[in-house]
């Protein structure tokens, strides 16, 4: 809905329900808040639950986008290109209309975004699964669809960055050239207007439980850091229990740490089996028995099997 600035006098109206706003603020802090954390593996927990509560939250939004309030309603702010281009011919020209919600330009952003950031957490769940062998997805995907997954959600980040950036200047524009805050407007929901319409239902409770429901999960899954002692760190990502075998974990270390077969390509284990006469200026002195056996427990659980994310890395780079 639109309508001319010209008139005077103005009342202030409710536009964006709690549910819309709560949605629209934490939903910006998961995303600063997982781009900050992706650049180390020491911040992948708090990354994780990061995308966690934004998947949440925009399945949350698509959901309230058709039960929602007026102008959460996607329908409501649905508009085609003509009416996109006609509005930024508007602002080019200094004749753009103001929208009671979402203008054109805007709502083709939030709908990129909206659809972005569902694709964003997908493949985060992707990588998570295949790659970290954690979440939802562990043991179902390959390392190799991991690896991919990981090379389309930094690229999506990245889009989605660019996007949040045009949306933000697209909302100070707007608001220089109508002379409102939009920012605030968003805080409080409330926005001036000049037609005689009824404002939109606060939805308290559901706003509030949103809210609940985010502190709730954000206390729970960080509880072990709460929980830690000295002596019992809280350690978010247990590794897996890889094969083991009693003589090679005798044999092999006696003398040194027993490096996991994971470590080295089948090939190298081979060849260091076949030579343990000269085994870093050492003989090994296994008999033939054990030989066989210490072996074939390599070979069969060598990096090429990928069994943890350094095994397969290790395989497709040596």
């Amino acid at each position: 809905m639109k309508h001319s600035d010209k008139t005077s006098r103005s009342s202030s109206v409710l536009i964006w329900d709690l549910p819309t706003r709560v949605f629209h603020w934490f939903l910006a802090i998961c995303f600063i808040g997982a781009w900050i954390s992706s650049e180390s593996d020491r911040f992948l927990y708090a990354h994780v639950f990061a995308g966690y509560v934004f998947l949440g939250l925009l399945l949350f939004r698509f959901a309230w986008g058709f039960v929602g309030t007026r102008y959460a309603k996607f329908r409501t702010f649905a508009y085609d290109w003509p009416s996109v281009f006609a509005y930024l011919k508007g602002l080019a020209t200094g004749q753009a209309s103001r929208h009671i919600g979402h203008n054109p330009a805007g709502s083709w952003a939030i709908f990129a975004m909206l659809f972005l950031g569902l694709a964003i957490a997908i493949t985060g769940l992707l990588v998570f699964g295949g790659e970290e062998r954690h979440g939802p997805l562990r043991n179902l995907i390959s390392f190799d669809v991991g690896n991919v997954a990981r090379v389309i959600h930094e690229g999506l980040a990245v889009t989605m960055l660019v996007i949040v950036f045009a949306h933000i200047i697209g909302v100070i524009v707007e608001s220089l050239f109508h002379k409102e805050n939009l920012i605030w407007t968003m805080v409080t929901g409330y926005k001036s207007v000049v037609e005689k319409i009824s404002g939109v239902k606060v939805f308290p409770i559901i706003g509030s439980l949103l809210i609940i429901t985010i502190l709730t999960s954000a206390t729970l899954y960080f509880r072990g850091y709460i929980l830690e002692t000295e002596d019992q760190p809280f350690r978010p990502f247990s590794a897996e229990i890889l094969p083991s075998n009693a003589s090679w974990q005798q044999e092999c270390s006696d003398c040194h740490l027993a490096f996991h077969p994971n470590l080295l390509p089948a090939r190298s284990w081979q060849r260091m089996m076949t030579e343990q006469t000269d085994h870093f200026g050492d003989d090994l002195a296994l008999d033939e028995e054990t030989t066989t056996e210490i072996t074939d427990f390599m070979v069969n659980n060598a990096a090429e099997k990928g069994q943890t994310e350094s095994a397969n890395h290790i395989a497709r780079t040596v």
